[in-house]
C-alpha cells in the first residue's frame, strides 16, 4: 500500500511534536547514574544480559537490540553494505558536500545544530564523527556477523536524546514555532538527506543510479531507522515516495535563517582550512552550492562562482578518487585512510560516544 496519502502538512505538523520516549525516558535515568554513561562507552558491543544496576527504562532499550534481522533484512543488509564497498569514498563525499550543508538549509532543523558548540568550533571532528557512523553502520558484516553497530545505532539515537534534553533545560531562546527538538519530523529528513539525497548527488556528478539500488538503500536505512527510534509508519518504501515525503519537507522547512548561515560559514570554513588539493583552495562554496542546488543556496546564502557542470563535477570526485585509493576501493581501505587523515589532523582515532559530564 502506498505512503504518499500520509504524507501531509497535518500529518508531518503532528510528527513535529513527537519525539522518541524510549530514549528520552533512558536519559533522563542515565543523567541520574552518570557512572552507566561510562560503562556504555567502554562496551565494544551491546551484552546479552544488562548489567543488574542499569535503570529499567535503560535495560528496556538495549534488549531491542539483541534481535537479530530476519532474512529478508539480512540480504538488504548485504546488498547494501556491497553497495557502499563499491562506492563508500562518493557516499562519504556527498555526506560532506551535499547532505550535511542541504540539512543546514532547513531552518528549524538548523536550530538544534547551531546550539551545539562542537559543530559550531570542531566542525572537523563532528564531521569526522559522522563519517566514522556511516562506516561502521556500511561495514561488511554489521549487523550480521558483528554486532557493534547495534552499539553504535544505540549511542546515536541517545546522543539525540541526550540533545533534546539539554536543550529543553538549557535553552531558554527555543521557541514552539522549531517544533520539539529533534522531532520525529527532523528525523525523516535526516535519514533521507543520508540516503535519497547522497543518491541524488550521486547523480549530479554523473554516476547512474538505478531505481532498484535506490529502493535498496532506502530499505537499509529503513532498518537503520527502526535502530535509532525513527517511526516506521512513515518511512518510504519507493523513490517516488521518498521523492513527494523529501519534497514536501523541504517546502515546508527549507528557509534562510541566522543559525543555518552560521553552520555552513562553520563548515565551509573548515574545507578551506584544510584542503590539501591547490586546485580547490578557494573553492569549497561553489562546490557546495552547485551540488545543493540553487534553493538551498538561497536559504544557506552561498552562491557558486564557477561554471561548474555535472561533467566537471564528475572528473573532480573522480581524480580524487584515483588520488586516494588508486582504483583499489573498498571498505577497509575508506576506513583505513579516513582514520589515518583523521588522527593526521586531530591526533586521535574518531570515538563515537555518549557525553559524559566532567568532573574537576
Amino acid at each position: 500500500m502506498s505512503k504518499l496519502k500520509l504524507y501531509t502538512n497535518d500529518r508531518l505538523n503532528d510528527l513535529r511534536k513527537e519525539m522518541d520516549s524510549s530514549a528520552d525516558q533512558a536519559v533522563l535515568d542515565l543523567i541520574q547514574n552518570s557512572e552507566i554513561i561510562s560503562q556504555i562507552n567502554d562496551w565494544d558491543s551491546i551484552p546479552i544480559e544488562i548489567p543488574s544496576n542499569f535503570p529499567k527504562t535503560v535495560k528496556s532499550l538495549f534488549k531491542d537490540y539483541n534481535i537479530k534481522p530476519s532474512p529478508e533484512e539480512q540480504r538488504i543488509l548485504e546488498r547494501g553494505q556491497a553497495f557502499f564497498n563499491e562506492r563508500g569514498d562518493i557516499y562519504l563525499a556527498m555526506l560532506g558536500f551535499y547532505s550535511l550543508p542541504y540539512c543546514y538549509a532547513f531552518a528549524d532543523g538548523a536550530e538544534v545544530l547551531v546550539r551545539s558548540k562542537r559543530i559550531m568550533e570542531e566542525s572537523g571532528k563532528r564531521l569526522g564523527e559522522t563519517a566514522k557512523f556511516l562506516l561502521e553502520i556500511f561495514k561488511p558484516g554489521a549487523f550480521i556477523s558483528s554486532n557493534h553497530a547495534f552499539l553504535v545505532c544505540a549511542k546515536i539515537r541517545l546522543i539525540h536524546a541526550f540533545s533534546r534534553y539539554f536543550i529543553n533545560q538549557y535553552a531558554k531562546d527555543w521557541k514552539d514555532e522549531y517544533g520539539k527538538p529533534i522531532n520525529q519530523e527532523d528525523l525523516l529528513g535526516t535519514n533521507l538527506a543520508f540516503s535519497l539525497l547522497v543518491l541524488r548527488g550521486m547523480r549530479k556528478i554523473g554516476l547512474t543510479i538505478s531505481t532498484s539500488e535506490t529502493e535498496l538503500i532506502l530499505a537499509y536505512w529503513k532498518y537503520l531507522g527502526k535502530l535509532m527510534g525513527i517511526q516506521e509508519d512513515f518511512w518510504p518504501e519507493t523513490a517516488k515516495e521518498a521523492f513527494e515525503l523529501e519534497k514536501l519537507i523541504r517546502k515546508r522547512h527549507m528557509k534562510n535563517s541566522m543559525a543555518g548561515e552560521k553552520l555552513i560559514r562553520s563548515l565551509l570554513n573548515y574545507y578551506e582550512e584544510n584542503q590539501k588539493e591547490e586546485f580547490l583552495k578557494g573553492k569549497s562554496e561553489s562546490l557546495v552550492a552547485y551540488m545543493v542546488g540553487k534553493e538551498a543556496s538561497n536559504a544557506l546564502g552561498i552562491q557558486s562562482e564557477l561554471p561548474l557542470s555535472s561533467e566537471v563535477m564528475g572528473s573532480i570526485f573522480k581524480l580524487l578518487g584515483w588520488k586516494n585509493y588508486g582504483g583499489k576501493k573498498s571498505h577497509a581501505r575508506f576506513s583505513y585512510e579516513f582514520e589515518q587523515s583523521y588522527f593526521q589532523q586531530f591526533g586521535a582515532y574518531p570515538i563515537l560516544n555518549l557525553p559524559e559530564r566532567k568532573r574537576p
